[in-house]
């Protein structure tokens, strides 16, 4: 999970995005992390996110990564 603010004028709005494998994806099987992933390509995708939202006009900041169980907790609050 990245956990990251968007920035619109002076509003700023939490922003996370969760980053999954599906399950069966044989060539990610080892991945179960997001620290499986290494560090690049770590970076690589905040710096997807802020470019995103920097060519819709956008500012988007990465607060920082978390892993599974955070992830969990955040799809577990958006299903109330």
């Amino acid at each position: 999970m990245i956990e990251g603010v968007q920035v619109e004028k002076k509003d700023k709005v939490r922003n996370d995005r969760i980053i999954a494998v599906e399950q069966d994806a044989h060539s990610w099987a080892d991945i179960k992390t997001v620290d499986d992933l290494g560090k690049q390509f770590e970076r690589e995708l905040e710096e997807f996110f802020v470019n995103y939202h920097r060519l819709s006009g956008k500012e988007y900041r990465v607060l920082g990564v978390k892993g599974p169980n955070q992830a969990r907790k955040l799809v577990k609050s958006g299903m109330r």
